[in-house]
């Protein structure tokens, strides 16, 4: 039985849901629990096309253990800045917050997706997709033996998922062309920010995984965060394979304010 975080099947609840989520936080308040914004989404009446059943699925099943956790800091950070920030970059935070609550999500694209990028590949298969999942099933990272039909479902799910935050391309006979997926600077903002702020150090920052979901290792980060130090956010000192940051901003709500001023 492998060690770590299981596998489960909670994609199904919901892909990529970047529309979904942009409705949800303009209801949502930050007192609001899973079950309060199942209220409020109800009552504001923005999603006509989708059961009541359905609706509270998505919140308490998708949105829910991606952006309401820790406090609701991402709920709080991606309401405060996307109405000003580039859809590409709130897309691509979702796909952060995404992969941490959907370890599945976050593995495949470590393992599949960014191998084969690297490797001047142009595409990915739907058996590329059930070679990842089935190997997982077989190694016990999932929380129980699933079924046939389950691995089917789950490698369409995370196909489908990559698809939605723009690492991939519609579906053509049977594989998806890779598409050309970069970190932006606002995007390394908020992940380096809110990596410093759970308390880990400049050096440990620099090595967290994840940096490997946007395809960069140590080194590229650290080029990343002193490209960032021009825009006067921070100041990046690295020398003899220790780096030190001097972060001028105090919180991520100070960091979200100065976001939302463009």
């Amino acid at each position: 039985m492998s060690e770590g975080p299981k596998y489960t099947t909670q994609l199904q609840a919901g892909l990529g849901i970047v529309p979904e989520t942009l409705k949800l936080l303009a209801v949502w308040e930050p007192s609001m629990t899973g079950n309060d914004l199942v209220k409020a989404a109800l009552a504001a009446g923005d999603f006509p096309g989708m059961t009541a059943r359905r609706l509270r699925n998505l919140i308490l099943e998708a949105f829910r253990p991606r952006y309401l956790v820790d406090g609701g800091m991402p709920a709080r950070l991606l309401k405060a800045i996307s109405g000003t920030i580039p859809k590409e970059d709130f897309r691509s935070l979702c796909f952060l917050f995404t992969c941490r609550a959907n370890i599945v999500l976050a593995d495949f694209v470590r393992q599949v997706y960014w191998p084969l990028y690297s490797a001047g590949g142009s595409s990915i298969s739907k058996e590329d997709s059930l070679r990842f999942v089935s190997s997982a099933v077989s190694d016990g990272r999932t929380t129980s033996r699933w079924s046939e039909s389950t691995v089917v479902r789950v490698a369409s799910y995370l196909l489908g998922a990559c698809t939605d935050f723009g690492l991939l391309g519609p579906m053509k006979g049977g594989v998806r062309q890779l598409s050309t997926f970069r970190i932006t600077p606002n995007v390394v903002s908020v992940l380096a920010h809110d990596l410093h702020f759970r308390g880990i150090g400049d050096n440990s920052l620099l090595r967290h995984a994840d940096w490997t979901l946007f395809g960069l290792e140590a080194e590229d980060a650290l080029g990343e965060l002193k490209r960032l130090s021009l825009r006067g956010e921070l100041i990046v000192q690295s020398a003899g394979g220790i780096t030190q940051v001097s972060w001028k901003h105090k919180s991520m709500e100070e960091l979200a304010d100065v976001l939302s001023e463009g």
